[in-house]
């Protein structure tokens, strides 16, 4: 392994990664270990072992545990499997899966799977580590090192209209991560989320071929894993509760939404009369298919 800047470096850490049999988490596994890591892969069975090959080969530590991250017991596993390398220091949670439709099309069983794997997949893993932490926390008194990078999207910033499950599991995680963030600062812990536009098996239908002409496909995982290992690395140590947009060689800081404008009754409280004057006058004219969706996200281009 090259040797890295103290502050880049994560040598004698230790990092889980969900969903890292290839793609992405794949991409994200490997740039830990780069950095000095020692990684445990999450997959499901059988699909983690070339990954782990990959580390090894590059003279780097890293053990699998196999299992649905929707499962309790596979975040109990994976925390299991950290400290029996030496700790737990980074958390990426990455696993996910697509079921998509139009949400008069779709059934129960798409929308619970699509929400289990990646926002009840984010929690178990993400509460598991917190707990690990907040006990080390109490025994020393100090603060402690812990890194949780989410995987969100911007298909919950813009509706996307066939992704309901999706979109909907997304904008969960960035307020679980906001809100792990804010409860866990005060013992070190630091927890963010990517949006990333990256061509996997996950999204082919999404981006298609790479016809950009370009040495790195704009769309490979290789933009996005230098942040995570950035973003796990003792130099992004004040960076907390934020959402990046990364693809293509661009990192995206997104703002916090904004009140747009207020209305006030002039009276105690509002009847449906000055509702209509106040909201309906407001509106009156306006390009309905502007609302709470931050369009001007996917204009981002490189």
């Amino acid at each position: 392994m090259p040797e890295i800047n103290d502050g880049l470096s994560l040598d004698g850490r230790v990092a889980i990664v969900t969903g890292a049999g290839a793609g992405l988490g794949r991409a994200e596994a490997v740039a830990l270990a780069k950095a000095g890591a020692a990684v445990v892969i999450n997959d499901l069975p059988g699909a983690g072992d070339e990954a782990v090959d990959e580390i090894k080969a590059l003279g780097g530590t890293a053990v699998v545990v196999a299992g649905d991250v929707g499962e309790r017991a596979t975040a109990d596993a994976m925390v299991e499997a950290a400290e029996k390398l030496g700790g737990l220091d980074v958390v990426v949670n990455n696993a996910g899966i697509t079921r998509d439709k139009m949400i008069f099309n779709m059934t129960d069983d798409e929308f619970d799977l699509v929400t289990k794997i990646h926002l009840r997949g984010h929690f178990l893993l993400s509460r598991n580590a917190a707990s690990y932490w907040r006990a080390k926390h109490k025994e020393s008194g100090e603060q402690v090192y812990g890194s949780i990078i989410n995987t969100a999207s911007e298909a919950s910033l813009s509706g996307s209209p066939g992704q309901p499950n999706y979109a909907a599991a997304k904008a969960g995680i960035t307020a679980l991560t906001l809100s792990t963030a804010r409860s866990l600062g005060r013992m070190g812990v630091r927890a963010n989320a990517i949006a990333p536009r990256a061509r996997t098996a996950m999204t082919a239908a999404v981006f298609g071929e790479d016809e950009s002409g370009k040495t790195v496909d704009p769309y490979s995982a290789e933009h996005v894993a230098p942040l995570v290992a950035y973003l796990a690395s003792p130099a992004a140590a004040n960076i907390t509760g934020q959402l990046f947009v990364v693809y293509g060689g661009m990192v995206a800081l997104i703002g916090a939404p904004v009140v747009e404008q207020r209305f006030d009754t002039t009276g105690d409280v509002f009847d449906l009369a000055e509702l209509d004057q106040q909201l309906g006058g407001y509106f009156e004219g306006r390009d309905p298919s502007v609302g709470f969706a931050a369009d001007s996200v996917m204009q981002l281009k490189v």
